[in-house]
């Protein structure tokens, strides 16, 4: 494992990650677009030009295999699993070859509701309890990731 990429236009856990990520001796990529001025002490930013998917296409382009991805967008994680990566949402979710599917597809029809004038209920308010739940599943990734790279 080499590092770790946060898309982290909207990431709510980019502070969690850095702290784990110093944990594991790992280096840390924050992508993000000029709309979004982040800077982090012990993480690397790379800022792109905004645009739609321009950070996602940006972050796909640097993973490497067995790195790890902090984001929310199902299709960023799909792409990140094609190249062996290891991607995980804001709320601990491991996005894998058996989940990714359905949430691609739960991303569709969701689109054709609101295209068709439907309205979707948005996600819920974060709690400190689900930056918690972030933590304890990187945490739990990153341990089984180094394992898997070092045995």
């Amino acid at each position: 494992m080499s590092k770790i990429l946060i898309d982290a236009d909207g990431c709510p856990v980019v502070d969690q990650t850095i702290a784990a990520a110093k944990r594991f001796g790992l280096p840390v990529l924050l992508l993000c677009d000029t709309a979004h001025d982040m800077q982090r002490e012990g993480a690397e930013t790379i800022t792109v030009s905004k645009g739609a998917d321009a950070v996602d296409f940006v972050l796909v382009n640097r993973v490497l295999k067995g790195d790890v991805v902090v984001t929310q967008d199902y299709g960023l994680a799909a792409m990140v699993l094609a190249k062996q990566g290891y991607p995980i949402d804001q709320n601990g979710r491991v996005y894998s070859e058996e989940n990714i599917n359905q949430l691609l597809h739960g991303r569709h029809v969701a689109k054709k509701i609101r295209q068709a004038g439907g309205r979707m209920k948005g996600p819920k308010k974060r709690r400190p309890e689900d930056n918690e739940k972030f933590e304890k599943s990187l945490v739990g990734l990153l341990e089984a990731v180094t394992a898997k790279f070092e045995g």
